[in-house]
């Protein structure tokens, strides 16, 4: 099981949003947006932010580091490492599982993501076989996109789905967003889609999107 951080809620659990970290990052990333998001005092939400694995990472020149799978050119879509990515779904599936056994309803459970994690977020999320609350994908983008047509669960074919990214990312390129969102909407899916003038990060302006979201999802 992954190392995580978790945020407890004042109220007794009823939801919970297991948010993934970017790579090179770790759980603490997004650990002060929930104080951020605006939600009720006794929102009854809690905030799980794991740890991804060390791995080398190709595109770092085989640094170690924190990361979700292997990035292995400058187009990250390109070469991808599926086998990397499959293992980190598993351990986000037994995240999601063990939220279960807390009593947290599965169709009361998002899973959240900003880049590496978004990716790994939209991933499992369109693949989980029980019904979620939602999937938040921000400055990301679909990996293995040719699987979702035979991969995808029907039970997820209708979630709700928020997707950000910033229109000057350099990181990941907002038409590598537009492109997994035009992919998504083309399968079916309905999309939550926002773009915002920023580079490779979160504004305040999103955050409060996010929180009006999470909020009209889980109340």
């Amino acid at each position: 099981m992954l190392d995580c951080i978790e945020i407890q809620p004042r109220a007794p659990a009823s939801a919970a949003v297991i948010w993934l970290h970017g790579l090179g990052a770790d759980g603490n990333d997004f650990v002060p947006v929930v104080d951020e998001l605006g939600l009720a005092h006794d929102h009854g939400v809690r905030f799980v932010f794991p740890h991804a694995p060390v791995r080398p990472v190709t595109l770092n020149g085989g640094m170690a580091m924190r990361a979700w799978y292997d990035i292995r050119a400058v187009d990250i879509a390109a070469r991808e490492d599926d086998a990397g990515i499959r293992a980190s779904q598993a351990d986000i599936e037994h995240l999601i599982a063990r939220e279960i056994e807390r009593g947290i309803a599965a169709e009361r459970i998002v899973l959240a993501g900003f880049s590496q994690g978004g990716a790994l977020a939209l991933h499992t999320g369109v693949r989980h076989a029980r019904r979620l609350a939602g999937i938040l994908a921000l400055s990301c983008y679909l990996p293995l996109r040719d699987t979702l047509g035979t991969e995808r669960a029907a039970a997820n074919r209708d979630v709700p789905l928020f997707m950000a990214h910033g229109r000057q990312d350099p990181v990941v390129p907002c038409m590598l967003g537009e492109a997994s969102r035009d992919l998504l909407v083309a399968a079916g899916y309905t999309i939550a889609w926002h773009s915002y003038d920023m580079p490779h990060q979160v504004c305040l302006e999103e955050i409060q999107a996010i929180g009006a979201w999470l909020r009209d999802l889980l109340d």
